[in-house]
């Protein structure tokens, strides 16, 4: 059973921090310097659970006035069940809820078609950002 809860930069983040921590930096090797970057006490982050144990997160914030999606994750054993998709749709869902009718992310370019079929459209050449090759990608409602 998934459920879902939103915690405000100022709560205990420890479920979505584990989440982060499992893959950005013990898969995909980021450190810690770089994912804990200061800007979580000005997000509003999700989390997703299944059976009461923490298997996705994702963010929003607010970067030069406008509203970023980022900090995606699931869990490896979790990954292929539509967890990301839900994931996204919460989060765009609170993100048009609070009046935002445009939406960035900076996805990692192997998951280009994944943000795709959500409705984003990249846009700019493509970035590093830790390491990792990543594509801007622009959400209108």
């Amino acid at each position: 059973m998934i459920t879902t809860k939103w915690f405000d930069g100022n709560a205990d983040l420890t479920d979505c921090h584990l989440v982060r921590r499992i893959v950005f930096m013990g898969e995909q090797q980021i450190s810690e310097e770089l994912e804990m970057d200061g800007t979580d006490s000005d997000s509003e982050h999700l989390v997703l659970y299944e059976n009461g144990r923490p298997v996705a997160t994702g963010r929003l914030i607010m970067v030069a006035e406008k509203m970023h999606i980022g900090r995606m994750a699931v869990l490896k054993e979790h990954r292929g069940k539509g967890l990301g998709a839900l994931t996204m749709k919460y989060c765009i869902e609170k993100a048009v809820e609070q009046g935002h009718k445009k939406l960035y992310v900076h996805a990692q370019t192997y998951a280009r078609e994944f943000y795709e079929k959500l409705g984003f459209v990249g846009y700019g050449e493509e970035f590093d950002d830790a390491g990792i090759p990543h594509i801007a990608m622009e959400w209108i409602k």
